[in-house]
C-alpha cells in the first residue's frame, strides 16, 4: 500500500473497503483523496501510464489498471466505482459496473447524447445496485441555500433568472496543454454545452422542466478544439418564467453567477464572493457569506455515495435528473440547427 501521505482527520474506519476510480485525471485524483479520507482504499483504471503513476502517489492508493475490464477481472471486491472518464465512455463503463453488481458514482454528464443515456437507464432498471450522478454543485452549501430561498417563495412570483458561466479552457488545467484535455474534443464528449451543463441542471433543480428552449451552440474563437465553446439559450416555463443561460469556455476573468428576479426583489450569487444576497420583507438587502472551499461539494457527494453503498437511498442527484438535462441539451442543439424555438 502506498503511504506517502497521511490521511486527513475525517478518517473513521480501517482501510478494508475498496473503491475503483475510472479515469485518473484531475477529478479522479480529487475523488481518490476524498474517499481515502472517508476510510476507503482506492484503485484506479486509466490507459495512460503517467496518470496511473501519479495516482499511485496519493495516500491509500493500491493498484492501477489499464482498463475497467482488467480491474473487474481482478476480483478485488469493489464497494463502489467512480466513473471519471470522458463522457463518451460513461454509459459502457457504468453499465459494466451495474451488471457486476457494483454501485456507481457517475460524473456528469450522463452521456454525450440522450439515446445513450436511455440505454444506461435500461441497465440501471435491470440492476439491484444504485447509481448516483455527479452534478456536484447540488452539494455546494451556497447554492443549496440559494435554492431554498427561491423555493420557499422568498421573491413571490419568479419572473426572470440569469445564469452566466464563463471560464477560459486553457486555465482549467494549467499543467497540461488544453488540446490534450478531453474538453477540446467533440468526439470524446467535450465542449461548453455538455461540460457546463451543471448550470442547466441548476435551472431544473430550481424551477423544474421548461416548456421550450431557443438557443445557439457554436464555436466562436480560435481555440484549437473540435468541441463547441459558446452556448446561449432562453428557456420558457408555463407560468411565464423566463430563464437566460450563457455558457462559454473562452472568457476571462472567470465568472459564475446566478440571479433570480421576482415580484418582491431579487436573489443573487457569485462564485467569486460565494455570497448569496437578497431583499428581505422590510426592503433591506441581506447577505449570507459562505466560507467553504470548492472541494466541499465533492466531499458532500462522496459522503452521500458512501451512505448510498449501505442504504441504496438517493436524494440529491439521480440518473433521471441527468436524463432531464440531456433532453434540454438535445432541444438546444435542435434549436440551434433549425434557428427556432423548440417545444420540449
Amino acid at each position: 500500500m502506498n503511504t506517502t501521505a497521511k490521511l486527513g482527520p475525517t478518517l473513521s474506519k480501517k482501510l478494508y473497503e475498496r473503491i475503483l476510480i475510472i479515469g485518473a485525471g484531475s477529478v479522479g485524483k480529487r475523488h481518490a483523496v476524498n474517499f481515502a479520507n472517508l476510510g476507503y482504499s482506492v484503485d484506479c483504471a486509466d490507459p495512460r501510464e503517467d496518470r496511473r503513476i501519479e495516482f499511485l502517489q496519493l495516500p491509500e492508493t493500491q493498484q492501477g489498471f489499464t482498463d475497467l475490464q482488467t480491474a473487474l477481472a481482478s476480483r478485488r471486491m469493489y464497494k463502489g466505482v467512480i466513473v471519471c472518464s470522458p463522457p463518451v465512455f460513461h454509459v459502457e463503463q457504468s453499465a459494466l459496473c451495474l451488471d457486476a453488481g457494483i454501485p456507481v458514482f457517475l460524473e456528469k454528464p450522463v452521456a454525450p447524447d440522450l439515446s445513450s443515456a436511455l440505454r444506461l437507464r435500461e441497465s440501471l432498471s435491470r440492476s439491484s445496485v444504485p447509481l448516483l450522478l455527479g452534478y456536484t454543485w447540488r452539494w455546494w452549501p451556497a447554492l443549496k441555500f440559494f435554492r431554498r430561498m427561491v423555493r420557499e417563495n422568498q421573491l413571490g412570483k419568479n419572473y426572470f433568472a440569469r445564469f452566466n458561466i464563463s471560464a477560459h479552457l486553457a486555465d482549467w488545467h494549467p499543467w497540461e496543454d488544453y488540446r490534450e484535455f478531453f474538453m477540446s474534443s467533440k468526439e470524446l464528449g467535450g465542449g461548453a454545452l455538455l461540460d457546463e451543463s451543471h448550470w442547466i441542471d441548476q435551472m431544473v433543480w430550481l424551477f423544474g422542466f421548461p416548456k421550450s428552449v431557443s438557443g445557439v451552440v457554436d464555436k466562436l474563437t480560435n481555440l484549437d478544439i473540435t468541441s463547441d465553446d459558446f452556448v446561449e439559450f432562453v428557456a420558457r416555463y408555463d407560468d411565464n418564467l423566463t430563464v437566460s443561460v450563457h455558457l462559454d469556455i473562452f472568457g476571462r476573468p472567470h465568472e459564475k453567477s446566478m440571479v433570480v428576479i421576482g415580484e418582491k426583489g431579487r436573489i443573487s450569487w457569485t462564485e467569486e464572493s460565494n455570497c448569496v444576497s437578497w431583499l428581505d420583507s422590510s426592503g433591506v438587502v441581506q447577505e449570507k457569506k459562505f466560507q467553504e472551499e470548492r472541494n466541499a461539494m465533492f466531499v458532500g457527494a462522496a459522503e452521500e455515495f458512501s451512505s448510498l453503498i449501505l442504504s441504496k437511498s438517493i436524494s440529491t442527484c439521480t440518473l433521471s435528473d441527468g436524463i432531464q438535462v440531456l433532453k434540454i441539451i438535445e432541444a438546444i442543439r435542435q434549436s440551434s440547427e433549425l434557428g427556432k424555438i423548440v417545444n420540449i
